[in-house]
């Protein structure tokens, strides 16, 4: 990997980031933001193949508004020498707004605790030989909030989805857009009592968004990420919830919508991850 390539990444994903940061910070009521590292060895790759390892470091800023939440995460990705080494820069933006806090009304109903609408967008930059992805989304649907310990929401979006890859000469191709296509998404932070331990994480079902760049035609998509965390920093003088470690675990099936007959197209991923909390 040339440093000057490695470096246009950092910088962009950097500004970008800077960008996101500083806007949904604006007028915020509350904050959290975190610094994690986490580390696994049978990561895939369409194409590539499994059996990956990958160290992703991670920011994430969430806060809550007057009328509901932001979610900004940023990772950088690090891949061995079985994905060519390459880095990639991935981020993800999602502002939920709350009717029951536009309205100023309860709008609790049976297990649900309100409802409203998500929108946001995914970006990402890679440097991989072969495909090279640069993938914009934009997402937007209505939200269910559950009555839960913490939180579970759950989101049905339209996504708008282009990428712009290189094709097998290595030269990059016009940006292609996808069709528009249905998720499913459930988003949740459940603490386990009072143990320290807490479960969180996502799960997208996304259907099959057409033919892809090459005209070959797309699957539809179950992406879970789930974590056990555990409140360490409390148990070491550092505050609640300050520093935070725990095992993760991604099953990945058809990923980026590539078929199951593509190699490195399902993907069970077992991680350890510790966080840092400021």
């Amino acid at each position: 990997m040339k440093k000057s390539a490695m470096g246009k990444i950092l910088t962009t994903a950097a500004l970008l980031a800077a960008a996101c940061a500083g806007s949904v910070a604006h007028a915020e009521e509350w904050s959290d933001n975190s610094l994690s590292v986490r580390y696994g060895t049978q990561f895939a790759e369409p194409y590539v193949g499994d059996g990956i390892a990958k160290t992703i470091y991670n920011f994430t800023h969430s806060g809550g508004y007057k009328y509901g939440t932001n979610f900004f995460s940023i990772d950088m990705l690090m891949s061995n020498a079985k994905d060519n080494d390459s880095q990639e820069a991935y981020v993800v933006y999602r502002n939920t707004i709350d009717f029951s806090k536009v309205g100023g009304k309860d709008l609790a109903w049976g297990p649900a605790r309100s409802f409203g609408a998500t929108v946001g967008f995914d970006w990402n930059t890679k440097n991989d030989p072969g495909y090279s992805s640069r993938k914009r989304m934009y997402v937007a649907g209505p939200t269910v909030m559950m009555d839960v310990p913490g939180f579970l929401n759950i989101s049905v979006l339209a996504l708008w989805e282009s990428n712009q890859p290189v094709n097998s000469s290595n030269v990059r191709i016009a940006r292609y857009e996808y069709r528009t296509h249905p998720m499913l998404d459930l988003a949740w932070g459940i603490p386990i009592g009072d143990s320290g331990f807490s479960f969180e994480g996502y799960c997208d079902y996304i259907a099959a968004k057409g033919t892809d760049e090459f005209g070959d035609p797309t699957s539809p998509e179950l992406n879970f990420d789930g974590q056990i965390m555990y409140d360490l920093g409390s148990r070491i003088g550092m505050g609640k919830n300050t520093f935070r470690v725990g095992l993760e675990y991604q099953y990945w099936r058809n990923k980026f919508g590539n078929p199951d007959t593509v190699p490195g197209s399902f993907a069970k991923t077992p991680m350890v991850r510790a966080e840092y909390h400021f």
